[in-house]
């Protein structure tokens, strides 16, 4: 499924940093090192999604993480450049279709502005070709930088 526009806020930008996906167990403590972490700003991406069943810490890895969250940086970012208007639907069946039918892993998360996807770092240049062949567009500068660099 190509992107639903032309939309410059549609195309598509791979971020430097590997990302970490952690789960706590419902009452499980999120580190004071995280927490402290969060608040004071180091980092970029960091969310915190709590449900009953579960709390999932997700963000861009960062100089002085807790070494067991760089193990967990096993993923890469791509991120729609946004902001979205609010109206517009199918954007992440859009961008997982393809993705599922070369098997691609994905972990995907919204904010306000715009989503983002995760994918396993060993398969993020897969994950740009096949985005690619669907019609969707990398914003220049980014891309080739990380691609290259895999």
């Amino acid at each position: 499924m190509p992107p639903p526009s032309n939309s410059p806020a549609l195309n598509l930008i791979v971020l430097p940093e590997p990302f970490f996906v952690v789960k706590l167990q419902p009452g499980e403590e999120i580190p004071p090192c995280i927490f402290r972490d969060l608040t004071h700003g180091r980092g970029g991406f960091f969310s915190v999604t709590r449900t009953t069943e579960e709390v999932s810490l997700v963000g861009e890895a960062y100089k002085s993480m807790p070494a067991s969250y760089k193990e967990q940086s096993t993923w890469m970012c791509i991120k729609v450049q946004g902001p979205m208007e609010h109206n517009l639907t199918g954007i992440l069946a859009s961008l997982t279709a393809p993705l599922k039918v070369s098997k691609v892993p994905i972990f995907a998360l919204s904010t306000w502005n715009t989503d983002y996807l995760l994918v396993p770092k060993e398969m993020l240049s897969d994950a740009v070709r096949t985005l690619e062949r669907d019609g969707w567009v990398f914003a220049q500068g980014i891309k080739g930088v990380r691609v290259a660099r895999l």
